[in-house]
């Protein structure tokens, strides 16, 4: 059968509160009934004999003085306790609406989050438990929010990723119909081009998210970073000398195998390959070095290109984030292979991080891993 509402926090606290008001009373009561008599008793005992010592009249009086007590002892009691009552009924509603108050306001929120409103924030004025309710509540808002201001970046993102390609086919193909663009390999390569950088942009999205969303499956295993770094270089060395731009490893020898996947170290590096050549004038080097840390193996990438400012440093591995958009779009990035790269490093329990002497004087990609073993 399903429940009646129930009643609020507040009007329970003060039930609970009234009952253990109610149980001190009656508790008062009974204790009363019972050392009372005999306290009385005691007491009369004390003087001259008691009662007796004053004959019949004594005799006569000591009922009434039974009877006086007792009356006596029983109309303060219902007098205290009518006040005791009175009072605690007061203070346990202000204590009840003190305690139910943040409670009702962390409630609010939340239907509020619920509805779609996240900056929503409740106010900390305790540093008791209810306290720590609202701040962890406040925290949680703040994700929230957080993670819905990364999505609709994302979608906006998105869209003007895809409204340039888009474009360019639409226009190519009115042309085409038209008459006024000629369908020749030129055409034709131009369509290729544009409908490949779509389809990498799906893909590079699709692995984006799985990586973020930790759906990227990990095989961990003793890696030998060198070889994982040559079969990278060597990818890359036909694309850089086309440009001039010359590849080449520096640091340590022999290195001590890092616990990573393989398959997944090896995208970071094309990743971090890929964007120092995207950027690298013309006849420059792209060196790649190694070493050993306390605890792990750093590898860098480092470029000669134009340099990271302090702000471009600070966002550098941001979603769709570029230093330089009309080159980055040129050479074919997507403008998130630096999050995926990072994401991927922090899935292996790795780090990741950018270094720029200043605008000018290139950057260095460093990726952090620990000792295998």
């Amino acid at each position: 059968m399903p429940r009646g509402p129930r009643a609020g926090l507040r009007v329970r606290l003060l039930a609970g509160m009234l009952v253990v008001v109610a149980v001190g009373a009656g508790a008062l009561f009974v204790v009363v009934g019972l050392v009372a008599p005999s306290a009385f008793e005691a007491a009369m005992g004390h003087g001259a004999g008691g009662m007796g010592g004053m004959g019949e009249m004594g005799e006569m009086m000591d009922p009434l003085l039974r009877t006086a007590f007792r009356d006596a002892v029983w109309q303060a009691l219902v007098i205290a306790t009518v006040a005791a009552v009175g009072a605690a009924v007061l203070v346990s509603a202000a204590v009840s609406e003190r305690l139910a108050r943040p409670i009702r306001h962390v409630a609010a929120a939340s239907r509020r989050i619920a509805d779609g409103h996240y900056a929503e924030r409740v106010p900390v004025v305790t540093a008791d438990e209810i306290g720590a309710l609202a701040g962890s509540f406040n925290q949680m808002a703040e994700a929230l929010e957080s993670n819905e201001r990364r999505r609709l970046e994302l979608v906006g993102d998105v869209a003007h990723e895809l409204r340039t390609p888009l474009a360019t086919l639409d226009g190519y193909l009115e042309g085409l119909e038209d008459g006024v663009v000629p369908a020749n390999e030129a055409s034709w390569a131009l369509l290729r081009n544009e409908t490949a950088r779509l389809a990498r942009l799906v893909d590079d999205l699709q692995e984006l998210w799985r990586t973020e969303a930790r759906q990227v499956p990990m095989r961990f295993a003793a890696v030998e970073v060198g070889p994982v770094v040559e079969e990278v270089l060597e990818r890359w060395r036909p694309v850089a000398e086309a440009r001039g731009i010359v590849l080449r490893r520096e640091g340590e020898g022999a290195l001590p195998a890092v616990r990573a996947d393989r398959e997944r170290l090896a995208q970071v590096m094309d990743n971090l390959v890929s964007n120092a050549i995207r950027y690298a004038p013309d006849g420059s080097a792209v060196v790649v070095p190694a070493r050993r840390g306390a605890n792990e193996v750093i590898v860098g990438v480092r470029d000669e290109g134009p340099g990271l400012t302090a702000e471009q440093l600070s966002r550098v591995f941001e979603r769709f984030y570029r230093v330089d958009p009309s080159r980055s779009r040129a050479l074919g990035g997507s403008g998130i292979g630096l999050a995926i790269a990072k994401a991927l490093t922090e899935a292996m329990d790795g780090r990741i991080w950018a270094e720029s002497p200043g605008p000018g004087l290139g950057t260095t990609f460093s990726v952090a891993l620990p000792l295998a073993g």
